[in-house]
């Protein structure tokens, strides 16, 4: 079950809010804590039994580091056991088959063979949370949660369960034991849902229509300015589906009486790939810094362990989004560009021309969606050549016309809304106007895309695989 579905903005979540409301303060978590567990199960009942198996080891390993805490040693052993235990779930059912399929190319090691598993949905996500909470009860950053079922409902709260924004325990702690719901923070909500629903189902999913052309188009017909459209269609649409998944999320929450960190901020403004991480997929960047990079000395020991610890830190983050060899590729390219900038590139930038910068940016960000998109590494390649004329292409080609001519407005539109421009317009209207047009705002986008729901069958979700 996806936010962008008819069956759950009008059956599911109408039924959540309802009981949520009508039920006593005392009841809520439980309440959620069922409804999570039937969202989470919806498509594979069998993976509720896993949720609830690491619901349980991470909440037991936090009772008993809370309770050892002052035992260093003993406690830095349940830390290592409880880490051990997620990532062991997680290495199964996400990269068992990619490894065997690997290894099983090797001679003599042919007896090993894919299992053929289905990704628990969610799992990378929710790992991530579940391992930080017995992290910062170590390290004193939160109270053991001695509530079973208020811990199963962070970990499987469905606004944020299958697609983030990562949610740290100790971030929404003291929301598990008492939430304020007023009128204002429903209303802003509800505000919040239907942005990221826009986003969602009038942009991502229109502009994702000509990627999938683009994705499927043999390379030796493409020409340079196709496989151009075909990539920044792709950088829209991630952006657009993502982070209205993210907004969804965060209005959701809010509805429920939850306060979620942000998780974009207009990252293709950025003047530098390090400021673009600083902006894109925040909770998970700040995930990678707080448990991994810092541990690992971060940039306090010189130069060479700094940009050793960005390329675990990478290498980590670009397998964490797939069991592909692209998205390791993904990875290290960005650590490789990260440690230019930290080494000289962040400070030509500073100097040079906004323009300049900004460019720099976005081309790099966009070759790096290559990587991304396309998991055969020979196709990417290709598709790479193609669009920097080295494939023996042509630039133009009626086609790409043709599709120019027809995106061309939404790709517009599309680039307008990545950028800050509304909420600054919207900051210079008088506040009356402002709070008068939102309402009817929100209203059309609503009914346009419960209408887009109604007539198309075409709603990917390209993050729900992660």
């Amino acid at each position: 079950m996806v936010f962008s579905s008819l069956l759950f903005m009008f059956i599911y979540l109408p039924v959540v809010l309802a009981v949520y409301y009508l039920s006593p303060h005392k009841w809520r978590n439980l309440w959620l804590f069922v409804v999570n567990l039937v969202f989470y199960g919806w498509g594979e009942p069998v993976y509720i039994f896993l949720m609830v198996f690491s619901i349980t080891v991470n909440y037991i390993h936090g009772m008993l580091i809370g309770k050892h805490r002052a035992n260093d040693r003993l406690a830095r052993r349940l830390v290592i056991s409880n880490t051990i235990i997620n990532l062991a779930l997680l290495m199964f059912f996400k990269y068992f088959d990619f490894i065997a399929s690997n290894l099983s190319a090797i001679p003599g090691l042919s007896f090993i063979q894919p299992i053929g598993l289905t990704l628990p949905i969610g799992i990378s996500f929710y790992t991530f949370q579940t391992m930080s909470y017995p992290i910062d009860v170590y390290r004193g950053d939160a109270d053991v949660q001695k509530n079973y079922i208020s811990f199963g409902t962070f970990v499987a709260l469905f606004p944020q369960l299958i697609a983030g924004p990562i949610v740290r325990y100790k971030d929404i702690a003291s929301q598990l034991s008492f939430r304020s719901n007023s009128a204002g923070q429903f209303a802003s909500g509800v505000r919040r849902f239907t942005v990221g629903l826009g986003k969602k189902v009038l942009l991502a999913n229109n502009i994702g229509m000509l990627w999938d052309i683009y994705y499927s188009t043999p390379v030796s017909q493409l020409s340079t300015l196709g496989a151009w459209l075909g990539i920044l269609a792709f950088s829209f649409q991630i952006y657009f589906d993502f982070s209205g998944y993210s907004d969804m999320a965060i209005g959701l929450g809010r509805m429920l009486g939850f306060e979620f960190l942000e998780n974009f901020n207009y990252p293709y403004i950025s003047r530098s790939i390090t400021e673009f991480w600083r902006r894109w997929h925040i909770s998970l960047g700040t995930w990678f810094r707080d448990y991994v990079y810092i541990p690992l000395g971060g940039n306090r020991r010189g130069t060479g362990r700094t940009f050793l610890n960005l390329f675990i830190v990478w290498s980590l983050t670009g397998i964490w989004h797939g069991a592909s060899w692209n998205f390791l590729l993904w990875g290290v390219y960005y650590a490789i560009l990260l440690m230019l900038e930290k080494a000289f590139l962040l400070k030509v930038l500073d100097r040079a021309p906004r323009v300049i910068s900004h460019i720099y940016t976005l081309l790099l960000v966009v070759i790096g969606w290559v990587l991304f998109a396309i998991e055969d590494i020979s196709h990417c390649a290709s598709y790479l050549s193609v669009m920097f004329g080295l494939d023996g292409v042509g630039l133009i080609s009626q086609e790409a016309l043709y599709y120019l001519k027809s995106y061309g407005p939404t790709l517009i539109i599309l680039a307008i809304a990545s950028i800050p421009a509304m909420k600054q317009l919207s900051e210079k209207l008088p506040v009356r106007l402002w709070r008068a047009a939102v309402p009817a705002l929100i209203a059309i986008v609503l009914v346009l895309s419960t209408g887009y729901l109604v007539d198309s069958t075409y709603n990917p979700f390209l993050y729900f695989r992660f």
